[in-house]
């Protein structure tokens, strides 16, 4: 496994150092340069002209330019952004993702979990009720026009049923005196998730390793340790008032993003159950009369889950660059909504900042992909 990790990652490598030499070439191929909106203004005087190329390296050559970008790409300096100038392209995305990734990495999760229990009943209890219905309300608004749907969910639960904030993405009465930045809760967000997730995998794998079956019986005290140690811990640290005002502003579009993306997964996981279902290990486990819950769950859902994770891992690396229509609807500035807003002002740098972060991300999913085939099926080894 260590040696297919390091091929993996130099072959990760070889690929970001294409996108990031391809990036570079598409954007000389362009007339004039990459500063030619600002520094081509008749009333700006010559030197502050040559200045602010210079400080692009664009006085130099083609191959130094060229090697200049590699390194900067390779070491996070992107310069700074034309559209919130004077900060640097690093300090913009360090600001953006943090957003991004707490709502479009929630909304993806529960999208996919609802998904996944959906597709597998449909697979089990084939032609009932439950099957007509949420092949239908899922089709339905997997294929529903997103703005409108948008703005229907804002009209209905903010300004008709005021059950939720309506306007900015942050209540700015709450964070008048705030003891810390916006993006400082962001981030702890961020670190509480993944801490509890981690801590929840451990006691799954440890009670595993234990040689315990019943593994799942340590999954309920440790989510509820979890779940008793989280609001304390944040009510301790002063910035639970901030963390709530903003769990208030994601939930609209949380459950916009998840009505109309669950139904991906929930129709990949029913069709990629009915070919598993069909399957010799699952006659031979019936065969041996196990339970159907066992076959369900522990021989064919695992198997189907292959092609769902897949979709689930790609979905999560993609998910930090937002959407775009979500962000604009909900005034959320994330890295979709900076992305548009670079393209417009031509602010390059900062859109090549940003696409770089992704084809990181992406690349990074290919191989946390594999990672999970291996622990999913025991018949995949990597040598």
């Amino acid at each position: 496994m260590t040696a297919y990790l390091l091929r993996r990652f130099g072959q990760m490598l070889l690929t970001l150092f294409m996108i990031i030499s391809l990036a570079f070439f598409l954007v000389q191929a362009q007339p004039g340069d990459y500063t030619s909106t600002y520094a081509q203004n008749p009333d700006l005087p010559p030197n502050v002209r040559s200045q602010i190329q210079a400080s692009f390296g664009l006085d130099k050559s083609l191959g130094e330019q060229y090697l200049l970008h590699i390194k900067n790409s390779f070491t996070g300096n992107f310069g700074v952004s034309f559209g919130h100038y004077p900060r640097t392209v690093m300090d913009v995305i360090k600001e953006r993702l943090p957003r991004a990734a707490v709502l479009f990495l929630t909304a993806t999760v529960i999208s996919f979990y609802l998904g996944f229990v959906l597709g597998k009943a449909m697979a089990w209890r084939r032609g009932g009720f439950m099957e007509y219905t949420a092949t239908i309300s899922g089709a339905t608004l997997f294929t529903v026009f997103t703005p409108w749907f948008a703005l229907m969910m804002i009209w209905t639960f903010a300004f008709k049923l005021g059950w939720f904030p309506l306007g900015k993405f942050l209540d700015p009465l709450v964070w008048r005196e705030a003891p810390v930045a916006a993006n400082s809760v962001f981030n702890d967000m961020l670190l509480t998730a993944g801490a509890f997730t981690v801590f929840i995998f451990l006691a799954i794998l440890i009670s595993k390793k234990a040689g315990g079956r019943r593994w799942r019986t340590w999954l309920l005290p440790a989510a509820a340790a979890g779940a008793v140690v989280i609001p304390v811990a944040w009510g301790l640290s002063g910035t639970a008032y901030l963390a709530l005002d903003i769990l208030k502003h994601m939930v609209l579009p949380i459950a916009t993003l998840t009505l109309i993306s669950f139904a991906g997964t929930m129709l990949l996981t029913r069709n990629s159950m009915l070919e598993t279902l069909r399957e010799d290990f699952v006659m031979a486990a019936r065969a041996k009369g196990l339970p159907e819950n066992v076959i369900r769950d522990k021989h064919a859902a695992r198997n189907a889950l292959l092609p769902v994770v897949t979709s689930l891992v790609y979905s999560l690396a993609f998910a930090i660059d937002g959407g775009i229509i979500i962000e604009t609807i909900f005034s959320w500035p994330g890295m979709g909504l900076t992305l548009l807003q670079a393209v417009r002002s031509e602010d390059l740098p900062l859109a090549m900042g940003a696409f770089v972060f992704i084809g990181i991300f992406a690349l990074g999913a290919h191989l946390v992909a594999d990672v999970l085939y291996a622990f999913l099926d025991p018949r995949i080894r990597y040598q």
